[in-house]
């Protein structure tokens, strides 16, 4: 998360806690996340955007050696703190990624970090960041919006939320995709930028990155769309995110 953009997330911290329960994230998004990190015993790894710190906990209640929060935005970062100091499961969180967090990790997990980069150029340079944080052969896996997300605003909303693009063509490179948070009692808005596949793979390559795997979310078990539970399945046919598994060289 950049510092540009960290002050829209100061005061969020409770509603991407609950989040993590909303259907498409429960059901969907964090059970393939899971499965596509596979086994993370011993593995060091940093929680790139980490907001509230749900993922962080999932890490480390699976066995990763060593789990660094990392985030800029202050209110996010002090619920994942006071969190920790009732749990105490023994991760680290940090608002700087200074030089000594330098190769460090064996696996950076993005969630939902990569589409607050408003320019090409901030792109880049997130790619790179996160490029000097892995070990040789580390990995990336991170969640931006979908190079083919659904552009009517009202689609995503039985799941909680809106994209509304700023653009009259929604797919503009970087072009503004406001998302609208709209489930129960809950309304917020915060702006993100569409990157396609191609300028997703200039940046990463350029950073040091030898491989990019692209998988939609489907959950584990699951062998098509149409056995999907009802309420899900017009969210599988058109998810507003993708996985993107990335290997550095």
């Amino acid at each position: 998360m950049t510092q540009i953009h960290e002050s829209q997330f100061d005061d969020l911290a409770n509603l991407y806690e609950d989040m993590s329960s909303w259907p498409f994230r429960r059901d969907i998004e964090i059970p393939s996340v899971m499965q596509l990190l596979g086994g993370v015993q011993g593995l060091d790894v940093l929680d790139f955007g980490c907001g509230s710190a749900f993922y962080s906990r999932m890490l480390k209640a699976r066995g990763a050696r060593r789990v660094v929060g990392y985030d800029e935005a202050g209110g996010m970062l002090r619920y994942a703190q006071r969190r920790e100091e009732k749990e105490r499961l023994g991760i680290e969180f940090t608002t700087a990624l200074t030089p000594n967090f330098d190769r460090q990790f064996d696996l950076v997990l993005a969630v939902y970090v990569l589409p607050y980069a408003s320019t090409e150029q901030m792109l880049h340079a997130m790619c790179a960041r996160i490029g000097k944080l892995l070990r040789p052969g580390g990995r990336l896996v991170t969640l931006p919006i979908h190079p083919a997300y659904e552009p009517r605003p009202e689609y995503y909303e039985p799941y909680g939320f809106r994209l509304r693009a700023a653009n009259d063509d929604p797919y503009t490179e970087g072009g503004e995709v406001c998302l609208e948070l709209c489930r129960q009692h809950y309304e917020a808005n915060v702006s993100a930028w569409y990157w396609s596949v191609a300028a997703f793979e200039r940046a990463l390559k350029a950073a040091g990155f030898a491989s990019v795997d692209w998988k939609d979310p489907v959950p584990p078990g699951m062998q098509s769309v149409d056995t999907a539970p009802e309420e899900l399945k017009a969210y599988l046919r058109k998810p507003h995110s993708i996985l993107m598994d990335c290997r550095l060289a």
